[in-house]
This record gives structure tokens, sequence and C-alpha cells, in this order.
């Protein structure tokens, strides 16, 4: 029988774009828009423009923030765009992986992307391969593994960026086995730096792993051929005493069955369904913030421990406040972009009723439901309501018109409204593009 490892390697250096499901191609196309998006205003961001700083770089244009002029190494521009894509957490998820899909799979792809003159059927296949591989990685020790502490984006991401790069390289199954087996010795990520600057980092150093492993093993470059599976390896070292078997199989997409769940909200996705349910509650009964005495949250275990700012002090803590959240989704209009800003933290509503918020686990619900019970007080009456779901998710996915709102509230804050313009007419139909640096290279400078 195969290793695991030969089994991935071989589907990513065997995988072309007319392999891929329809579905998946449309999956992956929005997620490229979705990322460039988020990847532009976070370059702006604390984290991401201190990255590109750190590197004397200045991201003041689209070609620069997405990593693909060439003036800087292809390991500095996948660290410094890796790092803006998740500054805002913003991005993108998939349970399937336990973690944040596209900012371990666009940077690196991207970086490598201004090479190699590849066109857009070149990454929307490299997409494809990571996606697949690190969700088959997560597959046998999720989630035991992000309940241990380790943040999933940055472990099993090292490896999807990995796969994705040498997609675009062209590695042979040899060199593609090699690169995954390098990466083994890569993946970080802890969960305690969630709410810091640090988290974003992540995001960066995965996608900085993938290039170096993948552009090291085209020269040559060797690792032990079962790092992964073997003992002492990765699932050994990374994962629960016992896990599950590894299955793998070319008939089944991980992109169609699980798919990836786009962000509504700038934050940590295990508050969106309580936000959901929040405003729902208080625009249905017509609830004023003044009126709140209490708000009651129940959800998953996954939630409490991800969410450890009950009392945050800077807009990254307060992606990671339950009690922030929830207040804002009571008090504003919209839990956007400008609710996450540090001086709207001590706003004296927001303040007044996140004093008044709790949540509690729920034993029953799986360790990563995305399940939430609310129930609002006020003097006069109580408000209930089980929200199941967020907006956005694979199942219930954002219309085109809401997906082009957020990229616009994202991108114009980065870019001119034409070039904005242009780099979404290049993303939405990426497969039509012949050349993905030239044509955003004459969006950022037309």
């Amino acid at each position: 029988m195969p290793t695991p490892e030969t089994t991935l390697s071989e589907f990513v250096t065997d995988l072309d774009y007319d392999d891929i499901p329809v579905d998946a191609r449309d999956t992956v196309q929005r997620a490229f828009l979705d990322t460039v998006g988020v990847t532009l205003a976070g370059a702006h961001d604390d984290a991401g423009e201190t990255a590109f700083r750190t590197d004397g770089v200045t991201p003041d244009d689209a070609l620069t923030i997405l990593g693909l002029g060439t003036d800087r190494p292809a390991t500095k521009r996948a660290l410094h765009t890796g790092t803006a894509s998740h500054a805002l957490d913003y991005d993108d998820l998939a349970w399937a992986m336990d973690g944040h899909p596209s900012v371990t799979l666009v940077p690196p792809i991207l970086a490598l992307a201004a090479d190699s003159d590849a066109t857009g059927r070149d990454l929307v296949t490299a997409f494809a391969a990571g996606f697949e591989l690190e969700c088959a990685l997560a597959a046998p020790i999720s989630p035991d593994h992000y309940e241990d502490g380790w943040h999933a984006t940055a472990t099993f991401g090292a490896f999807g960026a990995t796969a994705a790069a040498a997609s675009l390289l062209d590695l042979t199954v040899s060199e593609t086995k090699h690169a995954l087996n390098t990466a083994a010795s890569t993946p970080a990520g802890l969960k305690r730096n969630f709410g810091s600057m640090t988290k974003p980092l992540h995001a960066g150093l995965c996608a900085r792993s993938g290039v170096t492993a993948a552009r090291l093993a085209r020269e040559g470059f060797t690792a032990d051929p079962t790092a992964i599976s073997s003992d002492r390896g990765f699932w050994d070292l990374y994962g629960p005493a016992v896990r599950d078997e590894f299955t793998f199989g070319p008939d089944t997409w991980a992109l169609e069955e699980r798919g990836i769940h786009v962000k509504y909200y700038p934050c940590c996705y295990f508050t969106h369904t309580s936000i959901a349910g929040t405003a729902a509650l208080v625009d249905e009964n017509n609830i004023n913030p003044s009126d709140i005495e209490r708000i009651h949250v129940r959800v998953a275990q996954g939630a409490a421990d991800a969410l450890h700012h009950a009392d945050p002090d800077t807009g990254l803590e307060a992606k990671f406040s339950m009690e922030y959240t929830v207040a804002s989704a009571a008090v504003r209009d919209r839990v956007g972009l400008t609710a996450f800003d540090d001086d709207a933290i001590d706003d004296p509503a927001v303040q007044r009723v996140r004093e008044r918020v709790d949540f509690a686990v729920d034993d029953d619900l799986h360790y990563d439901s995305h399940e939430a019970h609310v129930r609002i007080d006020t003097a006069d009456d109580s408000y209930e309501r089980l929200q199941e779901n967020p907006p956005g998710t694979h199942d219930n996915p954002l219309t085109d018109a809401e997906l082009r709102a957020k990229f616009d509230e994202c991108a114009r804050r980065a870019v001119p409204e034409e070039t904005a313009d242009a780099l979404e007419d290049i993303f939405t139909a990426l497969a039509d593009c012949d050349n993905v640096a030239n044509a955003v290279r004459n969006a950022s400078h037309p």
C-alpha cells in the first residue's frame, strides 16, 4: 500500500484544472476574491503594516500588497501578504481543517505566480490541490489537535501552502513528497496568541514555509519519506494518542462536501452565530439597547477555548471577545470593520451592554458547532432565539452582491476605486485570466 505521503503527492502532481468539479472551481474563485479584498485592507492594519515595514516595504499599491511584484524574494512576499491576509480576521474558514484555508493558500500562490507567468486556471488548480491536502491531513487528528491548543490554520496550513506551491511550480511526485515531508518540520502556531498580532503572523509564516519547502525540493532538497505518517512524525506528535484512519479518494472533494465559509463579520468565527442571533432579536422585537438588562449566550466548547477577552482593550482583543461582539450586535447597525477600531472599543453604549453579557458552554453541542442560543432580558420581557448558523456558510453562501459589497468595503480602504473595480473583475473571472501578475500590475498602475 502506498504511504499517505505518496498518495497525496500523486494527487497534487496529477491534478489538472479540468479534474476539479465545476462547483468546486466556483468556490475557489469566490475564495480568491474574498481573500484579495481582506488582504488589501489587512495590509493597513497594525499586523499587516508592521510585517511589511519590518522589511522596509510600504504597502502602497495592490501589486505590492498581493505579493505579485518581484522586487522582494518570494519567501518575503509570502510572509508579508500572508500576515496581511489574516490581520483583520475577516478571512474565510473551513471546518474540514478547523481553520482558515485561503490565507494559507492564496499568499504563497500569488508570491509564486509573479515568477511563473501563471494563468488563472493555474491558480485555481494550486488552491484546490492545497485545500484538499490540508483537509486530508487534518482529518485523522481533528478536532483534538485544535483542542490541545494548536492553531490549525498555521499547522495544517503549512502543508496546504506547500502543496499549492508544488502545484504551481509543477514539481514531480518525488519532489512534492520531499517538499511535504520538509514542511512537516515547520508547523507551529499557538491559540494562546489569539487576540494579538502574532495570530495573523501564523498565516504569513506557513505561507513562507510552503514556498520555502517547495523551492528547496525543486533544487533537490530531501526529507524523510514518511515524516508525516510514521512513528514520531507529524500525526504522532501533533495529534491524540489514538487517531482516525487516513482515507483519501479522488471522488470525494472537501471543497464540495464541506466547503468554505465566508465571514460576514471581521472577528473570530466562534462569535458569528451569536452576533447574528443577537442582531435578529433586537431587530425583530425593536429592543432598545438601553433597556437590556442581560444577554445570555450558550455555545460550543470551541468558542470558550478561542474567546479569551471578556473586557478587551484593543480591537485585536475585541475580535476574540464574545461579550464585546454580542454587545456591538445589540447596539450597532452593523458589526463591520469600524467596530474593531481601537477608538471604538470604549463606546459607552457598547460597554454598558458588554458588562451584561455572559456566555456558557452547552455540553450537548459538538466541540466546533456553529449553533448558539441567545436570550435577551429586559425589564419587561425576555426574548430567545436558537441560531443554527451564521451568514455565509457553504450551504447558505453570501450572495454575489453581498460578497462584492464586502470586497468593496475592504479594497477601497487600500486602493483607489478604479483599482478596486479592476481587481474585482480579475478575480471574479479568475479562470479566464491569461497572466494574473500582469493583470494585477495593469490594475495597480493603469
